[in-house]
């Protein structure tokens, strides 16, 4: 199967998922059409695929559509974040933006006014968008608010986001020069609960994916920093289990990702050698990122001598 062949029929799939997702029952296909596709695939070479809608400029600050012409909606595939040949900044926003500030304001008020998860946007307080540098080189990905973010409107803000600042400001960065999402942008409702938070569901990591693959698709990071199983799962695709999976790098459609454990991890299990890990994984991405690390970075939580 040819690449070209390979992305048409992706998109073909994700626009039948989509208009699946919106009632349609049936989708009236033509007799001739039917019997072309029960052919045989055409080995002759093809043409060249699409380029997706964003395209990166430059000055870097710059995104341009390459065509005006509408394109089948995005829908979740069977993995949160499996690839398409479908941008998910055009499947939301239509036209993207000249300015790559004007598409993130534009899709973060099509985040905010999202009802996708109806009991999602029934119990929530705040739709939790991102925050940061949409110029940044890292990204970090959660996995969903929590009551605090809830209450606040700012990803991370809790006892565990105030940990990953910690983090972020030891690797000499801060949350002014990095991107903070969730792959989830409403806090997981806990019906008959007063307390207490839970991770969100495959199916809402499915539903919710499009907002922030568009986010990743405008800023454009080096690393993306994958924070928790969770998150794994549902922007890799991969059950493996964060044990398994933190310290060794992964690739996101080309973008390299470090899971690592979520900082929530590390306020239950106070070990420095748990400590060690997270920290380990983060000197990782100094160094992919050629950014200068101290000796005193380096010895961070070793036993002393």
């Amino acid at each position: 199967m040819t690449d070209a062949y390979r992305q048409l029929l992706d998109s073909t799939l994700h626009h039948l998922e989509s208009l699946k997702a919106r009632g349609s029952s049936f989708v009236r296909v033509e007799a001739d059409t039917l019997a072309s596709l029960s052919g045989p695939v055409s080995t002759a070479p093809a043409a060249q695929p699409a380029k997706p809608a964003v395209a990166s400029a430059s000055p870097r600050n710059e995104v341009r559509s390459e065509s005006a012409k509408p394109r089948p909606a995005a829908a979740p595939a069977s993995a949160p974040m499996a690839s398409s040949g479908v941008s998910a900044a055009t499947s939301i926003l239509g036209v993207v933006p000249e300015s790559l500030d004007e598409a993130m304001a534009q899709l973060r008020e099509k985040a905010l006014a999202c009802t996708r998860c109806p009991n999602l946007a029934a119990a929530r307080k705040s739709v939790v968008f991102g925050v940061g540098d949409i110029r940044a080189r890292i990204m970090f990905v959660g996995e969903a608010p929590g009551a605090d973010e809830d209450a606040q409107g700012e990803p991370f803000v809790g006892k565990a986001g105030q940990l990953l600042t910690k983090i972020i400001e030891t690797m000499g960065l801060s949350r002014q020069t990095v991107y903070i999402a969730n792959m989830v942008k409403c806090r997981p409702d806990t019906p008959g609960e007063t307390a207490g938070n839970r991770k969100p569901t495959l199916d809402e990591m499915k539903t919710c994916s499009p907002y922030v693959l568009a986010q990743i698709e405008l800023i454009k990071p080096k690393v993306i920093v994958a924070l928790g199983g969770t998150a794994v799962e549902g922007l890799l695709g991969n059950f493996t289990g964060i044990m398994k999976l933190r310290g060794s790098w992964q690739t996101f459609r080309g973008i390299p990702v470090m899971p690592t454990y979520h900082p929530a991890f590390l306020l239950r299990n106070q070990a420095l050698s748990e400590k060690r890990k997270v920290w380990e994984d983060m000197l990782k991405v100094l160094e992919r990122l050629s950014l200068p690390i101290s000796g005193k970075q380096r010895g961070f939580f070793l036993p002393k001598e």
